[in-house]
């Protein structure tokens, strides 16, 4: 039995799928060619804009911060991806491949939220958007910290948790703004 939790996040995730897929049919996986640190350079650009608005209250660019937590959903899927295939040439995907890889992260990653929420007991729920955009931005700049530092850490987890610290957050704070 699902939870309300997991229900919500995957209708988050549909939307951000569906994106994705459309964006795919447009530019295809151009985005084969990106490295890790542009990918995450891409996540510090939306997520920076997002605490822009917020500390600003308004925006001069119409479009609006939710699409912007969509961005980091999608670049970090997709970093998921890259990481995963980081030994792989491949560059052109079925629709079908593409779409397995797709869920196979958001499943990992949905699995990792699954096991924190429980030990956490949901205390997302209690907190405001703006402090999930800044443990966003400092998972950024871990990660950039970990890239420079070509992948190594003596205690810390590596980029794949980060992202998907990234992606599960910004998970919830687009839950927080559909409440």
């Amino acid at each position: 039995m699902m939870t309300q939790t997991e229900t919500e996040y995957r209708q988050i995730i549909s939307i951000c799928k569906s994106l994705f897929q459309k964006k795919n049919k447009d530019y295809g996986t151009s985005w084969r060619i990106l490295r890790l640190p542009s990918l995450t350079d891409q996540i510090f650009i939306k997520a920076q804009r997002i605490r822009s608005i917020q500390e600003k209250g308004v925006q001069k660019i119409e479009d609006g911060i939710e699409g912007e937590f969509i961005g980091i959903i999608n670049y970090c899927v997709i970093a998921l991806i890259q990481k995963k295939l980081e030994n792989s040439d491949k560059t052109e995907f079925s629709e079908q491949e593409l779409s397995d890889l797709y869920d196979e992260q958001v499943e990992e990653t949905l699995n990792l939220q699954k096991d924190k929420n429980h030990d956490y007991g949901e205390a997302w729920r209690d907190m405001r958007i703006s402090s999930m955009t800044d443990l966003i931005l400092m998972k950024i700049f871990r990660t950039k910290q970990i890239e420079d530092n070509q992948g190594v850490t003596l205690v810390s987890e590596g980029v794949e948790a980060n992202y998907q610290d990234m992606m599960n957050y910004a998970v919830f704070c687009m839950i927080k703004m559909k409440l």
